[in-house]
């Protein structure tokens, strides 16, 4: 007996292969999106496939033409033809942090434009979880591999290897050295010692770094930016006030800030402000801060990173580091576009993105007296 869905499927897919949708009636064509947008049908089919120079203005009205008639382009015959599947893997330390979230939407942004889907895999904090999701990504074909995990040595391995397999990949936040692999990435040292400044021009003289072990720290861009601001301002870097987990492809998360601020807290002599390694274990910190009885900022002031959403309604605001993450994820999905699509070979590129310091009151003892004053 056959299996009804099956049926059914198989006929539609020979429907839509013949140009005819569900209801029986002609799919659109390029020729009726060329009419409806007013161009000539290669125009529309440069716009739709990305295939050569179109005005950004022409794009726009083939792409609105598209959608309004409903066009699906023929990813089975192209995929045939073009031995690709329009599908691209996307590997992220979790989905839990809003820094993924963010990251994801602006790639697929870029792809869904161009007729790609995307497929999510997460490392957490093992490499080896981080490395089976690389190999599915290869295993099922996929036209190329986007990665925003941190770096590992055995994570960095399994992508020179599946680069060499000829599969284009992209990192974010990921510079691999001595191989051509494109990276986007923000400025993060800058990032921390624009945070790590601030705190020491307000008269900190022992600040905490909590988000990674003391001896994995030198591997983070963040930790590097922290360590030169604290040199800068003659303040020495003390092991005993960096405390977090041990490095992994995986970000910090609230428990680490939690943890750490209760570690600090109990020391004879506890830092006076903490940089996070970013907002979510900033909000930990901020939270065992509130457990413990401290002041935020007048006992302990607390600085992140990211400029996640939640970080403006924190209690108090947390002063933290914005970084451009849509922007980082559309540039990077461009770039492995550029990649699949033959537009760009050879040497590696890369774009790192500028960061910005937002001063809220978890450091500024005056801003909420100041907030406070101005609403009377």
């Amino acid at each position: 007996m056959k299996n009804r869905n099956a049926v059914s499927f198989e006929s539609r897919r020979r429907g839509a292969a013949n140009g005819v949708n569900a209801a029986g009636g002609r799919l659109p064509t390029l020729v009726d999106i060329a009419r409806e947008a007013c161009v000539v049908p290669m125009t529309a089919s440069r716009a739709i496939n990305s295939t050569g120079y179109v005005s950004k203005e022409v794009r726009a009205r083939v792409l609105k033409a598209a959608e309004k008639l409903g066009y699906r382009a023929n990813f089975v015959a192209r995929s045939l033809k073009q031995q690709r599947l329009h599908a691209v893997g996307v590997m992220l330390p979790d989905i839990a942090n809003p820094f993924s979230a963010e990251l994801v939407a602006g790639m697929q942004t870029v792809l869904q434009a161009h007729g790609y889907t995307t497929f999510l895999a997460t490392s957490n904090r093992s490499v080896q979880q981080e490395k089976e999701g690389l190999v599915a990504f290869a295993h099922h074909r996929l036209d190329g591999i986007l990665v925003a995990t941190r770096g590992t040595q055995m994570g960095n391995e399994m992508i020179l290897e599946l680069t060499n397999q000829g599969i284009p990949v992209c990192t974010v936040g990921r510079p691999i050295e001595d191989a051509d692999i494109d990276c986007v990435t923000a400025d993060h040292w800058n990032g921390a010692y624009q945070a790590v400044a601030h705190m020491a021009r307000l008269g900190h003289k022992r600040i905490g770094f909590v988000g990674i072990a003391p001896e994995d720290a030198h591997l983070l861009r963040r930790y590097k930016g922290y360590a030169d601001a604290l040199a800068a301002h003659g303040i020495p870097v003390r092991d005993e006030l960096v405390v977090g987990p041990a490095s992994g492809p995986a970000f910090a998360v609230q428990e680490d800030g939690h943890a750490g601020m209760m570690e600090l807290a109990g020391l004879k002599r506890p830092p006076t402000a903490i940089f996070a390694r970013n907002d979510y274990t900033a909000i930990g910190a901020l939270h065992a801060a509130h457990e413990l009885g401290l002041k935020v900022p007048e006992d302990i002031a607390i600085a992140g990173f990211d400029n996640i959403p939640l970080s403006a309604f924190t209690l108090p605001p947390l002063t933290t580091v914005e970084q451009p993450i849509g922007e980082q994820g559309r540039r990077a999905a461009q770039f492995l576009l550029d990649r699949i699509e033959g537009r760009v070979k050879g040497q590696r590129r890369e774009v790192t993105l500028e960061c910005r310091l937002i001063v809220r009151a978890s450091t500024d003892p005056g801003m909420g007296a100041r907030k406070r004053k101005s609403s009377h």
